[in-house]
Parts: C-alpha cells; structure tokens; sequence
C-alpha cells in the first residue's frame, strides 16, 4: 500500500521533481540540497519512499516536502508514478537521488522550453560522472567524488562549467523533463518494468510513437551523479528482454537509429533512413524476439 503526504506550497513551483529513494538518506539529503542552493527558480520536490528503515519519511515531515511512503521497495516505477500523483506543475522532472544539480541546471531546461512552441518534446540534463562507462551521452571521468564525504564541492563548483559538453540527441535518463500532458498521454513509467530495468528508454519509446520528435541533453543544464544506485540492491528484471518482446526492436536500435543517442542535436529528429544497416539491424532483432519466445 502506498501513503501520500501533501504540505502547502507558499510559492508556485516552476517544475514538480520526482525523486524516487529507498534508504539512501544522506544522499537525498545532499541532492535536495543541491537542489535548494544551486536551482534558479522554486520547485516542487516529491520524493517517494521506499521501506524508510533510516527515518527518511520523518525528515522529509520536519523539511515540509510532499512524499509518498510504501512498507517495502516497490520499484523505480511505481514509485515515481506514485509521486507524479501529487505533482501540481505543468513541467515534471523525474531524478535520481544520488545526483548534485549545478547552478542554474533548472534555467537551461526552462530557457530551452521557453522556446519550444508544443508540449511534445523530452529533454533531459547533461550528467558529469566519476567513472566512464563508455556512454557517449554522458561526461567522463570526471572524478569529484563518489559520495556526499568525499565531494570536493568547492572545487566542482569552479570546474564544471569548464568541462566542454555540447547539445546532443537522445533525452532518455534522469535527469529528465517533459511536460504533465505528455506524462498522462503515456500513462507515465510502465510498471511491467518493475523494479525499474529499461523503464527509461521505454519511456522514450512510448514518447516517439505518440509523435514527439524533440528528445535533447541540453549541455549547460549540468547534473554530477555519484552512481550510488539502489538498483545494486534489487533483483533486476530483464528489462533488454522486456523491451525487445513489447516493441519488437532492441533498445540499442532505438537509441542509435532512432534517438541517435549521443550525436550532436541538430534539431527535431526524423524518422530514420530504411539503409542496408538498420535493415540489418531490423532483421537480427527479428532473429532475437524469435529466440525470446
């Protein structure tokens, strides 16, 4: 059973953030204060906890912030689904706790919104990890810290802005933004992916098949993510094979032919050119949803 809690907002919030956490205070605690320090606009802060064996429901009562509380983890998507149920702003932002926004992170996303004319866009931040994962997308290594203790903050702070990160195609990941009426048009994260394995690019699938063309990392938007996740903890579902046997196609396809993910944004994506390669690409999928069966 999930509980919610509601507390009145004395300023109106520019965008409703959805963090999703399961005992990981002190990262929460360090990533709202980010939050609080670095954001350039107010926000709605929503968190959904999960289990809450370290307190963390009593300290989001003595800060105000509206949460929602269920008994044991109940996943990524539940729980942000959960969240967005409170969420009173027209932007959603969906969050990672163990993320440190820079100054102005929420600006960019909202200057680059100012200038979109439709609803039917998926933008996202730009994350700076200590680690390189080989994700194109993401900025690395850059290695500041690997949890709120070992942050060096101060020198972050004079740095980050000197990192070179361009526009790119692809928003699929935390820190992710799209409008509520995209949000309800999708029926928000699919729980089928529970605990949460390929809940982002189905995410990004359900937004391309409703028409939205707009998926962009805006590069001064600038996020650090520690890489602390609670999926550590879980029993991952197969969500490369979920995905697979829901659209018929991989997700790798998806983000290199579709999204182009990593490439530079040169704006509104089309649909991709029917070449020998994503012929052939097509055809192993193919192979592999047969497989899966």
């Amino acid at each position: 059973m999930i509980k919610f809690f509601t507390y009145k907002q004395l300023k109106k919030p520019v965008f409703s953030i959805l963090i999703p956490t399961w005992n990981n205070l002190e990262l929460l605690q360090f990533c709202i204060r980010s939050i609080e320090k670095n954001s350039k606009y107010e926000h709605e802060i929503i968190v959904h906890v999960n289990e809450n064996a370290d307190n963390t429901k009593q300290w989001l009562e003595n800060k105000g912030i509206k949460h929602t509380l269920s008994s044991q983890n109940v996943g990524i998507c539940a729980a942000v689904n959960a969240a967005f149920s409170l969420a009173e702003t027209d932007y959603v932002v969906y969050m990672y706790d163990d993320m440190y926004v820079c100054p102005d992170w929420d600006k960019h996303i909202k200057d680059e919104i100012d200038t979109i004319s439709t609803p039917y866009f998926y933008l996202s931040a730009s994350l700076i990890e200590p680690v390189a994962t080989g994700n194109k997308s993401v900025s690395a290594p850059y290695d500041f810290g690997r949890s709120p203790e070992t942050f060096n903050e101060k020198e972050f702070l004079e740095k980050f802005e000197k990192i070179e990160i361009h526009d790119k195609n692809g928003s699929s990941w935390p820190p992710s933004v799209m409008h509520r009426k995209m949000w309800n048009l999708i029926g928000g994260f699919s729980i089928e992916f529970s605990p949460g394995m390929y809940s982002d690019p189905d995410i990004s699938m359900k937004m391309w098949q409703l028409g939205v063309r707009y998926f962009k990392i805006i590069g001064k938007s600038r996020v650090y993510h520690f890489m602390s996740k609670s999926t550590k903890k879980v029993v991952k579902n197969n969500g490369r094979k979920q995905f697979l046997k829901k659209w018929g196609i991989t997700s790798s396809t998806f983000y290199k032919y579709y999204l182009r993910m990593g490439k530079p944004f040169d704006g509104e994506l089309k649909n991709p050119e029917m070449n020998f390669r994503l012929k052939k690409k097509l055809f192993f999928d193919k192979i592999k949803l047969f497989l899966s069966n």
